[in-house]
């Protein structure tokens, strides 16, 4: 599987960077933002993308070797991509709410 390439300023366009409201955030989170804005956390993208690239390639190397990867995507406005992706790959998706003990 080749790996998807991406820039930064695509994440950036693409709104990557933008986390939680500054009142509903983890704070283990803390070294990997890059500040607030507007009452909002704003992501490092300069960690987010060599990251990112590790996380694909842990994903590529599971389904090399015929593994499952669960697609989870509760939000409304992911629910749709989710769902899609997960079934364009053929793997296992959850784009409800995640129920306790699902796993």
């Amino acid at each position: 599987m080749t790996l998807p390439v991406f820039s930064m300023r695509q994440l950036l366009e693409s709104g990557v960077h933008f986390g939680h409201h500054t009142r509903r955030w983890n704070p283990k989170m803390a070294p990997f933002l890059f500040g607030v804005r507007n009452g909002v956390h704003i992501i490092d993208l300069e960690q987010t993308v060599p990251m990112l690239h590790r996380a694909l390639q842990a994903i590529r190397d599971v389904t090399a070797q015929g593994g499952r990867v669960l697609f989870v995507g509760t939000k409304r406005q992911a629910a749709e991509k989710v769902a899609d992706a997960a079934n364009r790959s053929g793997q296992y998706y959850v784009n409800h709410r995640w129920l306790g003990g699902m796993l």
